[in-house]
């Protein structure tokens, strides 16, 4: 039986697979392509080549390859190239909708051949353009032996220069599919595409700020687009300039926008004011009405108050968005009229230029700032229409996690209390706190190196004076919660193979697709803090891999990806020098020692040494009390009021500390002496819950008794 397929869709094949770039450039709706001139004119040189006159850009995604295309279409529209390529159009195939749908065998390969049929019979003045080009190998295939794919069919005409073709594709794509097909990649020539810099991606974002505020009805700061190119620059690390900073932009405009289309929040409060009154007056018609007339009436008199208020406020908020509309029209309406310019200038139609220059824009600029006078003099803001620097600052927290907002007075008051309230937690550690204080200040006035992490340092001293928690409790403080603090024990890390658990298996291994298990917590949580407990056990390999991530705040995974590790706090904490501790060693010998165990490059990139201090009979008696305030604490929660004589905290001065475990041992001390006791008593129902007892100890025993309210 033989079967045959008829297509019903008459279009010709550039109308059905790829749309003209030229002709969106004509009816202004391409974006514009500023500073990018010099890879432009790179296009424009190889197209007019007599051989290999077919560019492929190559580029990290989002570095502006399929922009530079439209900058070429726009280009040829404007008249602005050499003149064989004046008049010439330019198409982007979507190599999609031609394999779409292509069930039957021969189907793909025929509309290929239309395709280039019509591109040959264009004799020229067609320049093609495919993103993705490295999609075209083995596209159409069939079966690895026999078959044409869409890179064979191409070749010949490329080969005879019939066809002009630009492509777009990556540089690990490029090198994956084209560099494996030599007679492919020969008749093309690369271009390779840079990652702007933080300058020339503020030039751009100035460039298209009218569009987006024509597109958003918003207006944007200046220091908004230099805040995005350089925060994006900093903070964002695994994508490219300019794409992450014109989204930034674009979707702290977004937010602006949604906020402009819902009710302002002093309305919103206001009618919950209205409902909640309202609520209370039909609940107190229902009951007895005559014990409650005076709230009845006052009641009355808030609600006259309120709706008053919120009718005059709902006016003024749809007066300002109505005006706020009017200056999105003038915006939409000023980039039409300078894309029109633009055209006249272009085919030399001077009258019609200087009527737009000299008359139309000047006349809308004035109404556009008569407007803008307005809405600036209006006694009361409802809405808020500008983008601004806060606003950039609130999306990059949300990308990231980074708090890159700016210091508020209660956030700056924390940064500036943060050794005080870490000194409540931390006892008998002064110079340590001192020192992260330190570190931790000048990050936030942005005054630190940016190329490293925030700060790293190295705790040394014996077990139980409060390396750890130091970590814990900096991490509490900055972050509010102790899950932002990333902690590797260096128990785990003793073989030479535990370098993969930080940086991921190599190719071909299990779980190499996984990634690293440290790497992937920072990328994660890119802002945090990163204990390393114990350095000294860990394998030498283990230890050399920080190196990069101490000197350049950056760590490499194994499927080459770069985690960024400049907003890390980075904390490792030793007992290598207990003993020499114990024994009242001076810095210098501490630091021979130190030289001894750990190479001289490893020691050098460490921002603070700290050696901390034993504990003495001072500081030993603010930790009992602290511990034993903290259970305290625990018990309020149930109700039962409990505080600790004098002869306790004695006792465990006595008992529960030791000089070879610090601080350790006070914890399981009070676990076993005074928990036991108290649960004991609680199980029971001795302890009633509202009344106040005090733990003693007596006679060898912990003993509780009821007293009166302290």
């Amino acid at each position: 039986m033989n079967a045959t397929f008829t297509e019903t869709d008459n279009r010709k094949p550039l109308e059905k697979y790829a749309r003209n770039l030229t002709q969106l450039a004509r009816d202004n709706k391409l974006e514009p392509v500023i500073n990018r001139d010099s890879e432009i004119r790179e296009i424009i040189r190889i197209l007019s080549r007599k051989s290999k006159n077919n560019p492929v850009l190559v580029g990290d995604p989002g570095v502006g390859k399929t922009a530079l295309v439209e900058g070429l279409a726009r280009k040829i529209v404007e008249k602005q190239v050499p003149i064989d390529l004046l008049g010439k159009e330019v198409y982007e195939i979507d190599l999609a909708s031609i394999i779409a749908g292509a069930s039957y065998q021969g189907q793909f390969e025929k509309r290929m051949k239309d395709l280039l049929k019509e591109i040959n019979e264009a004799n020229g003045n067609i320049i093609v353009f495919i993103d993705e080009i490295h999609m075209l190998n083995g596209m159409g295939k069939n079966s690895a032996e026999s078959g044409l794919d869409a890179a064979q069919m191409l070749k010949p005409m490329l080969a005879r220069g019939q066809m002009h073709m630009i492509g777009a594709t990556t540089l690990k794509e490029y090198k994956k599919y084209i560099e494996t097909d030599p007679a492919f990649e020969r008749r093309m020539q690369k271009i390779l595409i840079n990652e702007s810099s933080v300058t020339d991606t503020i030039t751009i974002l100035r460039g298209i700020k009218d569009r987006f505020e024509s597109f958003h009805k918003v207006k944007i700061d200046d220091e908004a687009l230099v805040a995005a190119a350089q925060m994006s620059d900093r903070y964002i690390a695994d994508r490219f300039l300019p794409d992450k900073a014109i989204d930034l932009v674009d979707e702290a405009a977004s937010a602006i926008k949604v906020e402009m289309n819902y009710e302002p929040l002093p309305l919103i409060e206001i009618k919950e004011k209205i409902a909640r009154l309202e609520m209370e007056k039909v609940a107190l018609n229902s009951s007895d009405s005559t014990k409650h007339e005076k709230r009845i009436k006052e009641i009355n008199t808030e609600l006259t108050k309120l709706n008053e208020t919120f009718s005059t406020q709902e006016k003024a908020w749809k007066a300002a968005k109505s005006k706020m509309d009017k200056l999105a029209e003038y915006q939409e309406r000023l980039y039409d009229l300078n894309h029109q310019m633009d055209y006249y200038n272009s085919i030399a139609d001077y009258g019609k230029t200087a009527e737009i220059k000299y008359r139309d824009i000047p006349k809308l600029e004035q109404e556009k700032l008569e407007l803008e006078k307005t809405l600036e003099n209006s006694e009361e803001r409802l809405i808020k229409n500008k983008v601004t620097r806060e606003e950039i600052m609130i999306v990059i927290s949300n990308w990231t996690g980074i708090p890159a907002t700016k210091l508020l007075k209660d956030e700056r008051e924390k940064i500036l209390n943060l050794d005080k309230e870490l000194a409540k937690t931390i006892k008998g550690q002064d110079e340590a706190i001192k020192e992260i204080h330190r570190i931790i200040m000048r990050n936030k006035a942005n005054i630190n190196d940016l190329n490293k992490p925030i700060g790293s340092f190295l705790f040394l001293g014996p077990s139980g004076v409060g390396k750890t928690e130091l970590s814990r409790a900096l991490a509490a403080q900055l972050f509010s919660s102790e899950n932002d603090l990333i902690r590797l024990d260096m128990s785990e890390y003793m073989e030479k193979h535990s370098v993969s658990k930080i940086i991921g298996s190599p190719p071909g291994y299990i779980g190499y697709e996984s990634g690293g298990q440290v790497t992937e917590k920072i990328r994660r949580k890119p802002y945090s803090i990163l204990l390393i407990d114990e350095i000294e056990k860990a394998h030498p390999d283990v230890v050399n891999i920080f190196l990069q991530m101490l000197d350049s705040g950056r760590i490499t995974d194994a499927q080459g990806r770069e985690i960024n590790c400049k907003n890390l706090i980075i904390i490792m904490t030793s007992n290598l020098t207990a003993e020499l501790a114990h024994a009242g060693a001076s810095e210098v010998e501490v630091q021979e020692a130190l030289n001894k165990f750990f190479r001289p490059e490893f020691v050098n990139r460490i921002d603070s040494i700290i050696t901390f201090n034993k504990l003495t009979i001072e500081v030993k008696e603010e930790i009992a009390r602290l511990e034993l305030a903290k259970v305290a604490q625990r018990l309020i929660m149930n109700n039962y009021h409990i505080s600790f004589d004098e002869s306790v905290v004695q006792e465990m001065l006595k008992k529960a500390f030791n000089d070879n475990f610090g601080a350790r041992p006070i914890k399981r001390f009070i676990q076993d002496k005074i928990e036991s006791l108290l649960a004991f008593e609680i199980v029971n129902t001795s302890m009633k819950q509202d009344l106040f007892y005090v733990v003693y100890f007596e006679n060898g025993n912990f003993t509780l008794r009821k007293s009166l309210p302290n």
